[in-house]
């Protein structure tokens, strides 16, 4: 059961400094279909998409959440049942990742201290680990945060604006990964991380899981 498309954020001090970015312009060519789209069971058993859960993860850190998109939009626009606070269009989203980051950057006013980065396929994200992460940024805007891979730093993340022009600087199919790994971002353990949809395989194992999930949570005494 998807538990976070449903939940907003409560906190509301100083979105507007912090607010959150998620990434969905990518092609989904390995999936075969718009990724973003997929359906999945929110908490009252209704329908959701991929992208409704990606930005209720969003309002778990920001009241101020822009979904950055490319292929597929407008479709994903109006299939998407949770609207964001701004729709932010990438022109040359073929190019990669790293035309996203650069444009959803771009979208963000003077006044923003930091912004908080995701994507739009990782709907097992753990909502108490999210808020937890929101919270740390949050006190110490300076620092750059990363969910914690192992080996290496990912999205969720969370980039100060003292950071901004090297990310300005990526090009191609490059995320802020290495250079999240380069300036020593304190890495945040946020379970369900490894639990992103690339493939169909992937889907159906995300799938699996979530039916598991609920089975639990249905078995479970009141």
């Amino acid at each position: 059961m998807v538990r976070s498309a449903i939940i907003t954020s409560s906190r509301n001090r100083n979105d507007q400094e912090f607010p959150a970015l998620v990434l969905a312009a990518g092609a989904s060519s390995r999936l075969g279909r718009p990724k973003a789209l997929l359906t999945l069971r929110d908490q009252s058993g209704q329908g959701c998409s991929l992208l409704d859960c990606a930005i209720g993860q969003g309002r778990l850190l920001s009241g101020d959440v822009g979904v950055v998109c490319g292929a597929w939009y407008p479709l994903v626009r109006f299939r998407c049942r949770a609207q964001p606070s701004r729709w932010v269009s990438v022109e040359d989203w073929q190019t990669g990742m790293a035309a996203s980051l650069k444009t959803g950057l771009r979208s963000l006013g003077p006044y923003v201290k930091g912004v908080f980065v995701l994507v739009a396929d990782q709907p097992l994200l753990d909502t108490k680990a999210l808020m937890a992460f929101a919270d740390t940024a949050r006190r110490y805007p300076g620092l750059p945060v990363a969910a914690d891979y192992g080996k290496r730093p990912g999205v969720p993340a969370y980039l100060p604006r003292w950071l901004w022009p090297e990310v300005m600087a990526l090009e191609g199919d490059r995320g802020a990964g290495r250079l999240l790994t380069e300036v020593g971002a304190t890495r945040w353990i946020i379970p369900g991380v490894h639990d992103d949809i690339d493939t169909p395989e992937d889907w159906e194992r995300i799938r699996r899981k979530l039916r598991q999930t609920d089975l639990r949570a249905r078995q479970s005494p009141g």
